[in-house]
């Protein structure tokens, strides 16, 4: 197979004419063209008179040697890479017990599935209930404002991710991450995630996806059981042992995956206790930004703004103050909403998602500023858990201590001035928002940082600063405040414990910790014999 890029159709035209294009950009006969299969599209929306797809295919051809000696100075044209996931050779070290996965979010769910198909037979154990439960649990906060802090927008089955936007965007470049779009394909995602610029699921379809994955996980011999908090990790002379569930119910085992997400606040300060060796780490808090999509389509798409073949627009925004901080959209939602994302009681948490459609009216993305463990109260390894929960129980408090979530338009936070009323964007958070100063529930260089940041922003898309936006605080969930260290084997100081995803520090979505889960199996795999038929306890 051939790799053609930079193939490019305007808006205008259909892609069956993409055959025609690939015919003459390698001057072939139609007769030479076997097939082709497109790789990746995006959009071009540079020029405002037109907007292009440009993609790249996979292409097989009659003498494909002769094609490549014909483009060989063409870096548009080169032999297809091999894509295909290698498994890694077993180790001979063999296992007492079935390894054991500790949250199912994506770095559990993938660490477990490829534990499953190399015949470990895993156990996966979730804090929180199953996808329908949990929706359930989330709907009733949503509603009532009753939280459940075992089961709710962080915990239960599929993490965090699974009320998100299930955007698969990610900066690591890793063959991993192939695999990971395949098994989500598999499970029941739209195939094309696997070739869009910036594939997305959708809260609606991962909710599917995680059940399936789950499903496939059992049939290949391994086990599954939610409600199944692991409060202990049992050790002797630094080997793992095993783990307690639910402060009463010991599971033997001498491998643990740790995948437990950025949210296990109670389990951070379990392994703290433990000794596991932690350090903090940066990360960002801010706002969630909405306005209605249609000012962000018009920005971006311009006089194609609403065009059929473009949905929802997106956009990704970074500013650097003199001050040495730095701004940034986050998790960007076309047509999704903002959601209420508490995970402990007496804290303001929010977050963004959309369903697969983005159909909503507004769009939203987090608006933060980064913060590094110099801005933390003490130098405790949990100093940032701490200096997260500050802003969150402030953000409480300043919302009227009913998880309502304190908001401002735009132009009064501009302006610092409270108020007074909602314009033209409905806020979407529920169960409410109530009107404040956000400065009252950030700290002032994020604020100020924040102020600055929205203006330049404005710049770059025209809209960003429209007075009657709404921010809405506070978001604190960006990324683990915490690394679990860990050597290169990916174990941490505790033999046994393999630390994993993006509650280890290691991973800052639902692609890169997938790909981490992945790695996280592959070293246990590499170390240990597989299960045979039985042979477990």
């Amino acid at each position: 197979m051939i790799r053609v890029s930079g193939i490019k159709l305007s808006i205008n035209q259909d892609e069956t004419e993409l055959k025609n294009a690939i015919l003459e950009k390698l001057r072939l006969p139609a007769k030479d063209l076997i097939q082709y299969k497109v790789f990746k599209r995006s959009v071009d929306a540079r020029k405002s008179d037109n907007i292009y797809f440009i993609y790249a295919v996979d292409v097989e051809v009659a003498n494909e040697a002769k094609v490549l000696k014909k483009f060989a100075k063409d870096k548009d044209v080169v032999p297809s890479p091999n894509l295909t996931y290698q498994f890694v050779k077993t180790g001979q070290q063999p296992l007492k017990h079935r390894p054991i996965v500790v949250g199912s979010g994506p770095a559990g769910l993938f660490a477990a599935l490829l534990l499953a198909m190399m015949g470990y037979r895993p156990l996966l154990l979730e804090r929180g209930a199953d996808v329908d439960q949990r929706t359930q649990a989330v709907q009733k906060f949503w509603q009532t404002g009753q939280l459940d802090p075992e089961c709710n927008v962080q915990f239960g089955e599929g993490g965090a991710g699974t009320f998100s936007d299930g955007k698969l965007t990610t900066l690591i470049r890793d063959l991993r991450c192939r695999k990971v779009l395949e098994e989500l394909v598999a499970a029941g995602a739209p195939e094309e995630i696997l070739y869009s610029h910036k594939p997305h699921v959708g809260t609606d379809i991962l909710r599917v996806v995680v059940k399936n994955i789950r499903q496939r996980i059992i049939a290949l011999g391994g086990e599954v059981r939610f409600q199944a908090k692991v409060t202990e990790i049992m050790v002797e002379q630094g080997q793992v042992t095993g783990v307690m569930v639910n402060d009463s119910e010991p599971i033997p085992t001498n491998v643990v995956i740790l995948a437990i997400g950025h949210s296990a606040r109670d389990t951070f300060e379990m392994l703290h206790r433990l000794g596991v060796q932690i350090t903090p780490k940066a990360f960002s808090i801010g706002v969630r930004i909405e306005h209605p999509q249609q000012i962000i389509d018009e920005a971006q798409y311009k006089k194609f703004a609403g065009h059929p073949k473009l949905g929802p627009a997106e956009y990704k925004l970074a500013y650097h103050s003199p001050n040495g901080r730095s701004a940034y959209t986050f998790c960007m939602c076309p047509g999704g909403m903002v959601v209420a994302a508490a995970s402990e009681s007496g804290g303001v948490v929010t977050n963004g998602m959309s369903e697969h459609a983005r159909n909503a009216e507004n769009a939203n993305s987090a608006l933060l500023v980064g913060v590094t463990p110099a801005d933390f109260a003490s130098d405790h390894p949990l100093a940032g858990v701490e200096f997260q929960r500050q802003w969150e129980q402030k953000a409480f408090a300043l919302g009227g201590g009913n998880y309502h979530a304190p908001a401002q338009l735009v132009g009064d936070f501009l302006a610092d001035r409270p108020s007074q009323s909602l314009g033209q964007v409905a806020p979407s958070y529920r169960p409410a928002v109530k009107l404040a100063e956000l400065k009252e529930c950030l700290p002032y260089y994020v604020t100020e940082t924040l102020r600055e940041a929205i203006v330049e922003f404005d710049k770059k898309l025209k809209g960003f600063a429209h007075p009657e936006a709404v921010l809405t605080g506070v978001e604190t969930r960006s990324s683990s405040p915490i690394r679990m260290e860990r050597n290169e084997q990916r174990e941490s100081n505790i033999s046994g414990l393999y630390p994993a995803g993006e509650g280890a520090g290691y991973a800052g979505g639902i692609i890169s910790a997938a790909v981490d889960g992945l790695k996280v199996a592959e070293a246990v795999a590499e170390k240990f014999k597989p299960f045979g038929e039985g042979t477990y306890v």
